[in-house]
């Protein structure tokens, strides 16, 4: 059966181009990435249909390059840092690419010899490979599963477009993009404010209502808590919009990275026991296997071959230490710097080793688009930060902090493109396993992800910061797109090497992520809606016009849901949701994309604005987009409750 096709490339390369830009904008402005297997499977399903040799393996092998590029593009949430910081102004190609490929590459090697460990010798349930796999048999062969492609493809085409027109018509500003309003609570002040955007009514739908609660708990802690508290006694005449932004940006968001960091290890620490037994007992099972078993192995127990696995691991030292060495010309690294590189290779070798494991793990126990990804991202820049601050000291000279503080930023890239992408691999091998694929094809296929992946971001990232730029990098614009992982990153290496943070308010953050998490395993105990802490943290970093949006669309996807699970085919009916909900992250990102390219060509931060004003702006806005949300769930409902 046709399976690594030029075909199936093709369009996984296609796709990719797509999904990456939308993923790369929707990271940048909320902090958060979607799933596009799912998403990347229809569309292929629905394309390779006009061929008559299509077959579902090819179909497999698109997903796994969609899926493989999309979850690269995670990768932005270290490297603005290096801007946001002032090291770099854009972001240079080919460093760029090759830091993002070098690391992902990396990712699927460290990954191929844990696939026999957590896939075929583990039952970890991998909710996201299993639906990728349902969604491909379904999909294959029978007038049932054509029907759905089309029902599929449009849901994903109608919510892009309704979420496109939208923004193009918001653009015009003839109706609004955000509401905001500004006011005293109690002796402090604070602020009501929401972006009217579809795709944060499909992150909520995708994300379920429990992160969507616990993102509602984070924002009424930031602005109905920590804001009114930290801007109290308002100073008399006070502009109150400016002392509250300014109290959010540089107090109340560091409080939240305290949240965060906490909830990040909290959430590694509570796994690391189950996923060092689980890679023990499953290595066990497969050696017994082994002894017990002769011959050839089957197509589909075939890996890559573990001479070209650890050949590819040992050769990309090699340019890895001469980025490493170019990245740290004019800082102090270059003075000496053979000791520094041998051990930062040494560094990425080894966490590498394990944040693939933990990674895996990870996706395989609760799905890559649900794990902690950004939290193994602080752990990564804490440790290089102080492999560095033990050598050159903290603080100092400005210039040489700023220098070490870049070295951090960049060898974390690299770590994080080996957590990124084992994140996913996993899952998509899974997939594979239950439709029969061949592995070793599978992590080809990974590897041109990664490669497609790492050609796109680049000149993406570069586009979006000429055209917004990233909120705390000199010169930021108010437009600026907040990057929310990336100052996090960025600050916590700062000041562990700079010692400029104010370690007081990342300590009271802690002390709240310490309070959450206990709510939520007595919540977890108790057998009740989990308050998941990174998500609370989430809540509490982030501008509320970039939360308020999403407990709302988690609320409409819960209640879809409870619809969808009475219907004559209830899985159809899910998966038509989720196919909505990322046409809309999709529709919006893509155009977000597209308009930053209209800012880039005429200079202009409003190019398409028809008025300088509209007092009718918010109420036309409101009524606009509450009547295309409900009229694009009802038609939903219609398509998803037809029989075939």
């Amino acid at each position: 059966m046709a399976e690594l096709t030029l075909r199936g490339v093709i369009l996984g390369a296609l796709i990719t181009l797509l999904f990456t830009a939308a993923n790369v904008y929707l990271g940048l402005k909320i902090g958060l990435t979607f799933a596009t297997s799912i998403p990347a499977a229809v569309i292929s399903m629905a394309v390779l249909r006009l061929f008559a040799t299509g077959t579902i393996l090819e179909n497999n092998i698109v997903q796994t390059i969609a899926s493989a590029a999309g979850t690269l593009s995670a990768i932005i949430f270290v490297l603005p840092g290096l801007v946001i910081i002032g090291w770099w102004t854009g972001f240079p190609y080919w460093l760029s690419a090759f830091t993002i490929a070098l690391g992902g590459i990396l990712g699927v090697m460290y990954s191929v010899p844990l696939r026999r460990a957590l896939v075929t010798g583990s039952d970890l349930p991998y909710p996201e490979g299993v639906a990728a796999a349902e969604v491909l048999k379904v999909g294959a062969g029978s007038r049932e599963g054509l029907e759905e492609n089309k029902r599929g493809l449009a849901a994903i085409i109608m919510s892009s477009l309704a979420a496109a027109a939208f923004s193009i018509i918001a653009k015009t500003k003839l109706i609004a993009e955000e509401a905001a309003t500004f006011f005293k609570f109690g002796s402090g002040a604070t602020s009501l404010s929401t972006s009217f955007s579809m795709a944060l009514i499909g992150v909520g739908h995708l994300v379920g209502l429990s992160v969507g609660v616990a993102m509602f708990v984070g924002l009424l802690i930031s602005w109905v808590g920590l804001v009114p508290w930290l801007t109290s006694p308002l100073p008399a005449g006070a502009d109150i919009a400016e002392v509250v932004g300014t109290t959010f940006r540089m107090k109340a968001r560091f409080i939240g990275a305290g949240t965060i960091g906490v909830a990040a290890i909290w959430t590694l620490l509570k796994i690391l026991g189950p996923i060092i037994s689980g890679i023990r007992s499953a290595i066990a099972a497969a050696q017994r296997r082994k002894a017990g078993e002769g011959g050839l192995l089957e197509l589909t127990e075939r890996d890559l071959p573990i001479g070209i696995v650890g050949g590819t691991i040992l050769a990309s030292l090699a340019p890895i230490a001469v980025l490493l060495w170019y990245f740290a010309q004019g800082g102090p690294i270059a003075l000496n710097p053979v000791p520094i590189l041998i051990l930062t290779l040494a560094y990425i070798l080894v966490a590498g080793i394990v944040i693939a494991s933990v990674c895996g793990y990870m996706a395989g126990l609760i799905g890559a688009s649900n794990s902690p990804i950004s939290g193994v991202g602080i752990l990564a820049v804490l440790g290089a930060s102080l492999i560095l601050a033990a050598i050159y000291g903290s603080g100092g000279d400005p210039k040489q902090s700023q220098a070490l503080i870049a070295y951090a930023l960049f060898v974390t890239a690299i770590v994080f493109g080996i957590a990124t992408i084992s994140n996913d691999n996993l899952q998509d091998l899974k997939t594979g396993q239950l439709v029969g694929a061949t592995p070793w094809k599978q992590q080809v296929a990974l590897v041109l992800g990664v490669i497609f992946g790492a050609l796109v971001i680049p000149p993406v990232l570069d586009l979006l910061n000429s055209a917004f730029g990233f909120a705390g990098a000199p010169g930021a614009k108010a437009s600026a797109l907040p990057a929310p992982q990336a100052a996090l990153i960025s600050a916590l290496a700062k000041g562990v090497l700079g010692g400029d943070l104010d370690w007081n308010l990342i300590g009271t953050g802690a002390l709240i992520g310490a309070v959450v998490v206990a709510i939520d395993e007595l919540l977890g105990k108790a057998g009740k809606l989990r308050l998941p802490p990174l998500a609370v943290g989430m809540g509490i970093y982030l501008p509320m016009a970039l939360t308020l949006l999403i407990p709302v669309g988690a609320v409409i996807g819960h209640l879809y849901n409870r619809w969808a699970v009475r219907q004559p085919n209830p899985d159809f009916a899910e998966r038509m949701g989720v196919l909505m909900a990322t046409g809309f992250i999709v529709g919006e990102s893509l155009f977000g994309v597209a308009f930053a390219g209209m800012v880039a060509a005429t200079d202009s931060d409003a190019p398409l604005a028809l008025v300088a004003e509209n007092p009718w702006a918010v109420p036309l806005a409101l009524l606009i987009f509450a009547g295309v949300i409900a009229a694009l769930y009802t038609r939903l409902k219609r398509q998803a409750s037809l029989a075939f």
